[in-house]
C-alpha cells in the first residue's frame, strides 16, 4: 500500500524525470535494473530517492537488483510509444477472456442483474485492453521492420534476415490471423458477434439500464471496429509488403554471399552472370596487320610532278584613282549612278552588279557632296540577271575641300 498522495508521486516524477527515463531504458533493455546500473545513474545525477522510488513501487527489489513498476512501465511505454511486441499468445488471452464474458452473458440473461452489469462492464474493459495491444501491438512492429529495413543498428545481414523471419513468423502473421475477417474463428468475428447480439439487446432487454449498458457496449465495439480495420490495414498494406521486400532481397543478396564466401568457388562454381565482366581490349587485334600495311604502301613510293596548266582569267581590278579622276573632271554629276554604269561599260565592255557596286564606294569620299536630285526620283539599271531601282543622286565637289 502506498501512503503517499498521488500529487506527490507525480511532483516526484516529474522532478526526477531523467532518472526515471534512463531507469526505464535500461529495464527495456535488460529487462531488470541491475543494482550497478541503478548506481550509477544515481551517482550521475547526484540523487539520492532510492527510498522515495521503492516507496512508491516504482522500484520493486528482485535479489540484489530491481523491476521498473508494472504500472509505471506502461505509462512511459505509452508517453515514449515505446511498445514491447506481445507474442499473440498474450493478445489471445484478451480474445478467452471477451469469449468467456460474452458466453457467461449470454448464457447468463435471466439471472442476477447484478451479475449481469459487472459481466457487461468486465467485457468493455477487455474490449478495451484488447484493441489498446492490437494498436500497440501494430506500432512496435512497423517501428521495428522500418529499422530492420534501413538497418540502423548496423547488425549482419544474416542476422537481419533471420530478425524478418522472425517477425513474420512470430509476430506479424499471427497478429494476422487474429484481425483476419475472412477467418470464422478470429477474434475480429468474434467482435462482429458479440455487437450483433448487443444491437438487439440495446432495444429488447426489459431492464432500462440494462439496456443502456448494452448500448455502451455496442457503440465500444463499433469504435473497436474501426480500430481493427484500420491496425489490419496497416499489416496487409505496409507491414507484411515491408518484410517481404527484406526477404526478397535476401534471396539475391544470400546468393551472392554464398558464392564470394565459398573458397573454391571460382574452380566449382559458375559465376552469376551479374558477377561476369567481359573481357575489352583497348586496341584492335588486327592492329599488327592494319600497322603494317600501312606503313607499307610508303615503301615504294616515287616522286610525282604536278604541272598545272595556267588559265587565263579575266579579272577586273577597280582602278579607284582613274575612276575618282574620271569623276572629277565630270563634276558636277545629275545622276551619279548612272554615271557610274557608264563608266564600268566604257572600261570592260559591259556591265556587271558586283563591279557596279565597287564603282559606287566613291560617295563615301569625304570631297564630295552627295544631294538627292529629288525624293521621289528613281532611276533603272538593269543587266540580265538583276534590275535595280535607285534613287537619283547629284554629286559635286564641296567647297570647302581644296581642289
Amino acid at each position: 500500500m502506498i501512503k503517499s498522495e498521488p500529487k506527490s508521486i507525480l511532483q516526484f516524477m516529474a522532478t526526477h524525470y531523467e532518472v526515471l527515463k534512463e531507469l526505464f531504458e535500461v529495464q527495456k533493455k535488460n529487462d531488470f535494473v541491475s543494482h550497478q546500473a541503478l548506481q550509477n545513474c544515481l551517482q550521475f545525477h547526484q540523487k539520492d530517492i532510492l527510498a522515495q522510488l521503492t516507496e512508491y513501487n516504482i522500484l520493486t527489489a528482485l535479489n540484489n537488483d530491481y523491476l521498473f513498476g508494472e504500472p509505471y512501465l506502461a505509462l512511459f511505454e505509452f508517453i515514449h510509444q515505446q511498445f514491447r511486441p506481445l507474442l499473440p499468445e498474450e493478445i489471445e488471452q484478451y480474445g478467452q477472456a471477451i469469449k468467456s464474458l460474452f458466453w457467461r452473458i449470454r448464457d447468463g440473461m435471466q439471472q442476477d442483474k447484478n451479475m449481469l452489469l459487472e459481466c457487461i462492464e468486465a467485457l468493455s474493459s477487455q474490449i478495451r485492453k484488447f484493441t489498446e495491444a492490437v494498436v500497440n501491438n501494430t506500432k512496435s512492429l512497423l517501428l521495428e521492420s522500418r529499422d530492420l529495413k534501413a538497418n540502423t543498428k548496423k547488425i549482419d545481414y544474416s542476422e537481419k534476415i533471420a530478425l524478418a523471419r522472425h517477425l513474420i513468423e512470430n509476430y506479424i502473421s499471427p497478429l494476422n490471423k487474429i484481425l483476419d475477417v475472412n477467418h470464422t474463428q478470429s477474434i475480429y468475428n468474434e467482435l462482429l458477434t458479440i455487437s450483433q447480439f448487443c444491437n438487439t439487446q440495446r432495444f429488447r432487454y426489459p431492464d432500462e439500464g440494462i439496456r443502456r449498458d448494452f448500448e455502451k457496449l455496442y457503440q465500444l465495439l463499433g469504435q473497436a471496429g474501426r480500430d481493427l480495420n484500420t491496425q489490419s490495414g496497416v499489416l496487409t498494406s505496409e507491414l507484411l509488403p515491408l518484410i517481404e521486400r527484406i526477404k526478397t532481397e535476401s534471396q539475391y543478396l544470400s546468393g551472392f554471399h554464398h558464392y564470394l564466401t565459398n573458397g573454391n568457388c571460382y574452380r566449382s562454381i559458375t559465376p552469376p552472370s551479374l558477377l561476369t565482366t567481359p573481357r575489352e581490349n583497348i586496341y584492335s587485334k588486327f592492329i599488327y596487320e592494319n600497322t603494317k600495311e600501312y606503313f607499307g604502301q610508303f615503301q615504294n613510293e616515287t616522286q610525282i610532278i604536278v604541272i598545272e596548266n595556267p588559265v587565263a582569267t579575266d579579272d577586273w581590278f577597280f582602278e579607284k584613282s582613274t575612276y575618282k579622276a574620271n569623276l572629277n573632271n565630270a563634276l558636277p554629276v545629275k545622276d551619279f549612278f548612272s554615271w557610274c554604269e557608264d563608266a564600268i561599260r566604257a572600261d570592260t565592255g559591259g556591265f556587271t552588279i558586283d563591279n557596279f557596286f565597287i564603282a559606287t564606294s566613291l560617295l563615301f569620299e569625304e570631297e564630295y557632296e552627295i544631294t538627292p536630285a529629288g525624293w521621289d526620283e528613281t532611276i533603272k539599271i538593269e543587266n540580265e540577271t538583276a534590275v535595280l531601282i535607285l534613287p537619283k543622286l547629284k554629286i559635286k565637289k564641296r567647297n570647302d575641300i581644296p581642289g
